[in-house]
């Protein structure tokens, strides 16, 4: 079964800086665009970041200059730098990507992970 597992949220004070890790777990052919998306209470799930299989990045605007997304394709990982963190990009972070695995192609999302900023 093939599964994003995210990881490295945490608490960390404003100005700090945090990276997440997403990697695949399970057997797949390949993938395609990954992202990182966020949710803060009461708010939507927006999209902070995204990568395609070419390495095309794409930003929220509020984070341009802050983050930086990579992708290791031989790994199935993708990671989000995050630095000069403010206390508003506090929220659960997702892991979202395009994999092909025995069933083709789907989106799959990780369970998410706590970013917290404190002032």
């Amino acid at each position: 079964q093939v599964q994003l597992v995210d990881s490295g949220g945490g608490l960390v004070q404003a100005g700090g800086s945090v990276r997440l890790s997403c990697g695949v777990s399970g057997f797949i052919f390949s993938m395609n665009d990954m992202g990182w998306y966020r949710q803060a209470p009461g708010k939507q799930r927006e999209l902070v970041a995204s990568i395609t299989n070419t390495g095309s990045t794409n930003y929220k605007d509020s984070v341009k200059g802050r983050f930086t997304i990579s992708r290791d394709n031989a790994k199935n990982m993708v990671y989000l730098q995050m630095n000069s963190l403010k206390p508003e990009d506090t929220a659960d972070y997702y892991c979202n990507a395009e994999l092909r695995g025995v069933s083709g192609w789907r989106t799959y999302w990780g369970k998410g992970t706590l970013v917290t900023v404190s002032s």
